[in-house]
């Protein structure tokens, strides 16, 4: 099937993760992406290794990061301080709708990457550039991963760290990143709009730092309307609402309720776990009641979801109206019913035929996953590419020969 980025070229000068994954969602919706990787070694992500898990020990002889984050894309090795490596990547970029870079604004000037040297290969191209603090400010050249721009700068690991905590918040790997890339998506897709309508072409920015305010935004926002430093909240164990908590079952699993309209379904609630006598105690009801004893509200839920197993009340919950849902492993969303019934993981296979799923953009259309696609490996399209934009092979040989192309 067709995707809606069907003709639309994207050129990738970008690395680890952020700002790739943009390109690999980009390649998801059907554009022709190609990533542009230096001749000593490539994108320093293929040498990433993140708790032990090595190449080649999974079911698939892949980089499970780089299936992440590059998906569907050609890789071309171009060393861009040669003139031939040089004359290559303008070409390409003569050819782009999209031009993708991570690179910050010190190497992008010193490189000839820059907005004016992009623009004098292509007029007409958008420009979207991925950073860790953004294009402006005192500290617009610092370097920043999401662990430190998105987690740390940004007040997520603060706002999810608990009062208290001997430790903060520590995310996992891409934390911030891939929700970043999918901003950044997001925009080149209405910049693509944008020159449709208009024929003028944006520079897009999303920075790791935007990108953590926005999705911290009620902590942000409660900051400055009320001068906290944290939205108020109950500690671990304890609920201004019961039926908005998690609840630990006998084999130490764990439930969360969110019944944000406690008189709406307290009543059948009660019933389903066995306490209807709870449906009438005039300390929970109405609503107000409940929030005003919530402590003791607390203890029987606690108490009684501690006294049978996750099986049983996953059976008991099945039919209740208001939302809940078990605390999932990574391994039990693989499997979940919804994430199979929606498409969610897209099947592919390695180079030897070994199958393995991996998680498709989270926006579809027409109800459509994204076609199998996997990572390329380095370099693995140069020769492609270049015959492409009218290189002959002679051409190549010289080209390769002076290092100017992997």
């Amino acid at each position: 099937m067709a995707g809606i980025m069907d003709g639309v070229r994207v050129v990738e000068l970008a690395s680890w993760t952020f700002v790739p994954a943009a390109g690999a969602v980009l390649s998801d919706w059907g554009a022709d992406v190609i990533k542009v990787e230096d001749v000593s070694g490539g994108d320093p992500g293929r040498q990433l290794v993140i708790g032990g898990l090595r190449r080649g020990q999974g079911k698939a002889d892949l980089d499970y990061m780089m299936e992440i984050g590059n998906r569907g894309k050609r890789s071309i090795g171009l060393d861009l301080k040669t003139e031939g490596g040089r004359a290559a990547f303008a070409k390409l970029i003569a050819t782009a709708d999209v031009f993708l870079t991570n690179w910050l604004p010190g190497p992008r000037k010193r490189a000839g990457v820059d907005v004016e040297d992009i623009r004098a290969m292509n007029p007409n191209i958008i420009i979207a550039r991925g950073s860790g603090q953004g294009p402006r400010g005192p500290h617009a050249d610092k370097g920043g991963f999401d662990a430190a721009a998105f987690t740390a700068r940004g007040g997520v690991a603060y706002a999810l760290t608990p009062p208290g905590a001997e430790y903060p918040f520590s995310q996992g790997p891409a934390f911030g990143d891939l929700p970043g890339g999918m901003t950044l998506a997001g925009g080149v897709a209405g910049a693509l709009f944008h020159r449709e309508r208009t024929g003028e072409a944006k520079i897009v920015d999303v920075s790791l730092l935007s990108q953590a305010m926005w999705t911290i935004a009620p902590d942000i926002t409660a900051a400055e309307f009320f001068d906290v430093d944290r939205i108020p909240m109950p500690p671990p164990g304890s609920a201004f609402n019961p039926v908005v908590s998690r609840y630990k079952t006998r084999d130490g699993r764990w439930i969360q309720l969110v019944f944000l309209q406690p008189d709406k379904f307290w009543a059948g609630f009660t019933q389903r776990i066995g306490r209807p006598d709870l449906s009438e105690d005039p300390r929970f009801v109405p609503a107000g009641n409940l929030v005003q004893n919530a402590a003791e509200a607390i203890a029987i839920l606690t108490e009684l979801f501690a006294s049978e197993d996750l099986s049983h009340w996953t059976k008991v919950l099945d039919d209740e109206k208001g939302v809940w849902s078990v605390l999932a492993s990574p391994k039990e969303v693989l499997e979940d019913v919804q994430v199979a019934g929606n498409d969610y993981l897209i099947t592919n296979q390695d180079d030897a035929g070994n199958s393995y799923r991996y998680i498709g953009a989270p926006v579809q259309y027409d109800e459509t996953p994204p076609a199998p696609a996997r990572s390329p490996e380095y370099g693995e399209h140069t020769e492609l590419l270049l015959l492409e934009l009218g290189y002959d092979w002679d051409e190549i040989a010289a080209a390769k020969e002076s290092g100017a192309v992997l």
